[in-house]
């Protein structure tokens, strides 16, 4: 089987973490931006998480760089276009990207901005290639509330033109949901779908709070469900999906093998999960790479794939007209 030929959707990516290293060292040239380095061994390098990664918050320093190089209008387009060229090349036939827009404003870009020139990268993106593609948008958990209404509040005139969910990621503490209940419950007044990073690092109380505090519909990883009894039974009764992310989970030492990761025995327990890349360039995958994975570490079957590509259509916060056109492909 060639993996690449198979159809994908892919609902966590993060724009940031997805950068071409010959990208980052040509904006920086071209906006004379300071970087470390400006050879593309160099920026590989200090832009992937190395093999020898010792946890997430070690993992989350790789998005340092790229940031630098993500404060103009022209460079969020640029960079959010060559991921749809990329994905598009691997036969993903939709993805969501998410970004936290205050991460994009330093050198003086509003909110409306950032998140304008993202949807523009798409729209362009989808002009030329059999791709398609929405916005999630991400709130810092490092950050106030406040800085989370700020992003809700900007972002909701986008919804239905690009944007679709807001999230909440970073660095995972336990019992972060209290902090930020009323600017999610806002956004669900708004509009928004919700997607909530929990349960990637040892926490799986976070996905219960994060579905009875939040109303997370999906949630981003939750690993650590399996060992949280309360946890895996809502995710399981609910059918919220899981965001699930194989070689991101190795490199923040979520979990220790592949062969170990709970993936499988979620799918065969009747959870919705589904496969993605978390960050490209940072953990040197794309959704190729993490569908041979599952062909030959798990050893699934063809049919268990189309499953799990279902899963994807269904969870997708996208249009019913998408969805049927996404079926079509499998």
């Amino acid at each position: 089987m060639k993996y690449i030929d198979l159809p994908k959707i892919e609902l966590h990516c993060h724009l940031d973490g997805s950068l071409r290293p010959e990208t980052i060292i040509d904006i920086a040239k071209d906006e004379k931006i300071s970087i470390p380095y400006y050879d593309i061994k160099n920026i590989t390098k200090e832009v992937t998480a190395p093999e020898e990664c010792k946890s997430l918050d070690e993992y989350l320093k790789r998005f340092e760089i790229p940031n630098l190089v993500m404060q103009s209008k022209e460079s969020l387009r640029r960079i959010t276009y060559e991921l749809l060229e990329d994905s598009a090349k691997e036969n993903v036939k939709y993805i969501e990207v998410r970004f936290a827009p205050l991460l994009h404003i330093t050198k003086g870009l509003s909110i409306c901005e950032v998140i304008e020139s993202v949807i523009t990268g798409i729209k362009d993106a989808e002009e030329t290639f059999d791709i398609r593609g929405n916005i999630v948008l991400c709130c810092m958990r490092f950050m106030s509330a406040n800085k989370a209404f700020e992003v809700v509040e900007a972002g909701k005139e986008y919804l239905s033109k690009g944007v679709v969910a807001v999230d909440l990621c970073g660095a995972e503490g336990e019992g972060f949901c209290s902090k930020f209940i009323e600017p999610i419950a806002l956004a669900r007044e708004y509009g928004y779908r919700v997607t909530i990073h929990a349960g990637e690092t040892g926490i799986g109380k976070n996905v219960l709070e994060a579905v009875e505090l939040l109303g997370a519909e999906r949630i981003g990883h939750g690993v650590f469900i399996k060992d949280c009894v309360e946890a895996y039974d809502i995710v399981k009764e609910k059918k919220i999906t899981l965001e699930m992310c194989l070689t991101s989970n190795i490199q923040t030492k979520a979990i220790d093998a592949f062969e170990n990761h709970p993936f499988y025995n979620f799918y065969n327990d009747g959870i919705e999960v589904t496969i993605n890349t978390d960050n490209r360039t940072v953990s040197d995958t794309n959704m190729t790479k993490e569908c041979e994975i599952l062909f030959k570490i798990f050893g699934i079957t063809f049919e268990e794939y189309k499953q799990i590509y279902y899963n994807s259509v269904d969870a997708a916060f996208t249009d019913f007209e998408t969805k049927q056109w996404l079926r079509k492909y499998i």
